[in-house]
């Protein structure tokens, strides 16, 4: 089904969210910077009884911080191989898809093939966040350089399959790890460990907008894309539900809008107590 525009989200719809999952870069973000729209938007969405769970490719080192500071319920970092939240103490916790110690040993053996990549693909690089992952590798295309376009991406990505890993492109990364998870397995099992949601019961939303956030796609009952996922058209499988007039933060914020428009309307066929104007009232007798 072709993605359809916000305006055809229902009330019944919006009704039923208990928690929205999104990306950050290019989703929560507007050109690498989160605004104060879509920052008030979270806090918005948190204050509406909303779960937020945001979900993204960036390294373990700044789900910390995030879960910290940010109004959400947790971070899923490293395209599923982490998530990070604060318990009802405040103390931090996190669960890892595997042991930490694997995971290091296959990034080290990754990093070979990455760097390998970045001096046959100049001016690519290794991201600059990598010193602060555990699990995968990232080569910049579009963020720190370039941008190099989507077919420069394509071929990195091909590249990491080809040596058994898997590989997924975001808007500025490509990112590859060795092991059988994803943002999909992750946002599954916090869903289901924290929240006691699952994602395929309209319970729970995921906003995106790139090809690493299509397992997300493909797995929630209910998906928003922001405008700029049009740039992918043509190479998602699996699209999003509904997708915003506006790219990045300001798609997020009007994503985020909508629903808490819909959902503060009084449900249909509930009669609405019409007040009694003082003339209408009965005056007693003498």
């Amino acid at each position: 089904m072709p993605m359809q525009p916000l305006s055809a989200l229902s009330r019944a719809v919006a009704a039923g969210l208990r928690a929205i999952f999104c990306d950050i870069d290019d989703t929560l973000t507007t050109r690498g910077r989160l605004g104060a729209a879509a920052y008030g938007a979270l806090w918005r969405l948190r204050e509406a009884g909303l779960s937020v769970v945001p979900v993204t490719g960036r390294p373990a080192g700044w789900a910390d911080p995030i879960a910290r500071l940010w109004p959400v319920a947790g971070v899923v970092a490293e395209n599923g191989a982490v998530a990070f939240w604060l318990d009802e103490r405040g103390a931090m916790c996190r669960w890892y898809a595997r042991s930490p110690k694997e995971m290091k040993a296959d990034q080290a053996r990754l990093l070979e093939t990455a760097f390998r990549l970045v001096r046959e693909h100049p001016p690519c690089r290794i991201a600059a966040d990598q010193p602060f992952r555990i699990s995968d590798v990232a080569i910049d295309f579009a963020e720190e350089v370039g941008p190099l376009g989507l077919d420069v991406a394509e071929k990195l990505r091909e590249r990491f399959v080809e040596v058994g890993a898997k590989a997924k492109v975001s808007s500025i990364h490509v990112n590859a790890w060795f092991g059988e998870f994803d943002k999909g397995t992750a946002c599954e099992r916090f869903a289901r460990e924290r929240l006691g949601l699952a994602l395929d019961g309209g319970a729970a939303a995921y906003v995106g907008d790139s090809p690493n956030d299509e397992p997300l796609f493909a797995r929630f009952a209910l998906s928003f894309g922001v405008a700029n996922i049009a740039r992918f058209a043509g190479r998602l499988v699996h699209e999003p539900t509904y997708v915003a007039a506006r790219d990045g933060g300001e798609g997020f914020c009007e994503i985020a809008d909508q629903i808490l428009a819909l959902r503060a309307e009084p449900a249909a066929g509930r009669p609405t107590r019409a007040k009694r104007s003082p003339a209408g009232r009965r005056r007693a007798a003498p």
